[in-house]
């Protein structure tokens, strides 16, 4: 009887250990050639979201990778609804991803919102996100469910939060950016970089 009670007792703080050890937040630190960005990840909130990005964190596929587009007031006078981020990962020239592209958790099911700072998944279509994320610079509603930036409505897949560097954040959104010539515009004409920051290492931190 009291090897069972023991074996019942180890039991439940097994599972409460998983239980917590699930809820904790995961820290990332990414050093830029523009100064160190600390990240914090809601894994409980955003599971695959999060698991993806550690997959590319842990791999070193970030090594090299670069930020490469900023939206910010004066350049986006194309676009009908307006934003304010940086956009970076492996490159926007990459097309060959070490790993599938992810099924969408809207900010309707995981409730991380896109505030001042928080990091999220770039995507096209719904569940076409692979490698590439953005950082909110100041709130931008229109990135989460129901917002219209995506035409969908289904909003981008948040994930995490700046907990240090913003400032390194504001002044790459306020780098300069490419001339565009002529009267037609694309949708990221004057949003890339002239000089694009370069990713030189990203990691987990530990406690």
């Amino acid at each position: 009887m009291r090897k069972k009670v023991f074996f019942c007792l180890a039991a439940i703080i097994f599972s409460i250990n998983i239980s917590v050890t699930y809820a904790q937040t995961v820290r990332i630190i990414m050093q830029t050639s523009a100064g160190d960005i600390g990240l914090e990840l809601y894994p409980e909130k955003a599971p695959v979201t999060v698991r993806n990005f550690l997959k590319y964190v842990d791999g070193g596929y970030y090594g090299g990778g670069r930020f490469y587009r900023v939206v910010r007031a004066d350049n986006q006078v194309q676009n009908k609804i307006k934003i304010g981020v940086i956009q970076g990962g492996m490159g926007r020239d990459v097309r060959d991803f070490p790993f599938a592209p992810i099924p969408l958790e809207t900010t309707g099911n995981t409730g991380i919102l896109h505030k001042d700072g928080v990091i999220s998944m770039a995507r096209d279509k719904p569940g076409s996100a692979t490698s590439e994320f953005f950082i909110c610079v100041q709130d931008q509603p229109d990135l989460d469910f129901g917002g219209m930036r995506n035409p969908d409505g289904q909003g981008f897949a948040a994930f995490g939060k700046v907990i240090s560097g913003m400032n390194i954040v504001r002044k790459i959104q306020n780098m300069a950016t490419d001339q565009p010539k002529g009267n037609k515009l694309k949708f990221s004409s004057g949003q890339i970089l002239s000089n694009p920051v370069i990713i030189t290492h990203t990691k987990r931190l530990t406690e």
